[in-house]
């Protein structure tokens, strides 16, 4: 009886084989945190890799976009304007 302990009655741990558990449990979690970080440093050098191979950088993609919501909200704005008379 002394590997195993009494809590309740009838209910018996085996404390080598929690321990196991335990042990194995902590081992395949950091397995698994490492396993995560392989792929997000392999996930990031492919993007990174793509980025560096457009021809048009995304920053410039985002800066016609933004250009281009700007011209088509002073269109809308000015149409609106121009039906209803607004004065500003």
């Amino acid at each position: 009886m002394a590997t195993n302990q009494r809590i309740f009655e009838g209910f018996q741990i085996n404390r080598p084989l929690l321990t196991g558990g335990v042990v194995l449990t902590g081992i395949g979690s950091v397995l698994g945190a490492a396993g995560a970080a392989m792929v997000c440093a392999a996930l990031l050098t492919a993007g990174r890799g793509w980025v560096r191979s457009l021809e048009t950088p995304p920053s410039e993609l985002a800066h016609r976009a933004l250009s281009g919501a700007k011209a088509a909200r002073s269109a809308g704005w000015e149409a609106w304007r121009a039906e209803y008379g607004s004065p500003n």
